[in-house]
């Protein structure tokens, strides 16, 4: 247990250094974290040290004050957590379910926002069992808003000619890199139907 743990945190942790000092993209958790600073107004990249020092520190000592508690709490409490992962899932899951609807409920105090749990919980359910990844959805939920605004700009400044993606070349090579990528990963999948058909 002390292993995966200890790898988990190292991987964690250290996801943040591209992050925060590049601007690079390591993990989807960490292209969430860009986008919600992005929507916050800051910039992730050399500059977050300069301009958002104390968003920079505070990340690390955060990381200090994780670590030192974890110690605190697992070693004399391990025999708990072990217990507890011996849990039937049948009974944690209900009580899994509870805790969530209390933290919803909590946040406005209405029931609408439970209605809106329950209704994405049924959305995920049906995405696990279509083999559908979550991380996509989220990325696209976050960014989403942002590209259609920068999406509006890019019309306004070009007159509404969507030819403008494809002239630029900064833009065109992206755009081209996008569809390099989108055909890399669908082709594996195309390539395995095709040899199934024959097969068949």
């Amino acid at each position: 247990m002390a292993a995966p743990e200890a790898a988990n945190n190292a991987g964690a942790q250290t996801s943040f250094i591209p992050m925060l000092t590049l601007g690079i993209l390591s993990n989807p958790v960490m292209a969430l974290m860009i986008g919600a600073m992005i929507i916050q107004g800051i910039q992730p990249g050399p500059a977050v040290m300069t301009e958002q020092p104390a968003l920079f520190w505070g990340i690390i000592a955060s990381m200090w004050i994780g670590n030192f508690f974890l110690v605190v709490l697992n070693l004399p409490m391990i025999g708990l957590w072990v217990r507890m992962i011996m849990v039937p899932y049948r009974l944690l899951y209900p009580m899994i379910l509870i805790f969530c609807a209390i933290g919803v409920f909590s946040l406005n105090n209405s029931d609408f926002d439970i209605h809106l749990m329950v209704l994405f919980g049924l959305f995920g359910y049906v995405c696990a069992k279509f083999d559908m990844e979550a991380a996509p959805m989220l990325l696209g939920f976050i960014l989403g808003p942002m590209m259609e605004e920068y999406l509006r700009r890019a019309l306004l400044l070009s007159r509404s000619d969507p030819m403008v993606f494809v002239e630029r070349p900064i833009s065109a090579v992206m755009l081209a890199m996008a569809l390099a990528a989108l055909t890399a990963v669908l082709l594996p999948a195309l390539r395995r139907k095709r040899e199934e058909a024959f097969v068949e």
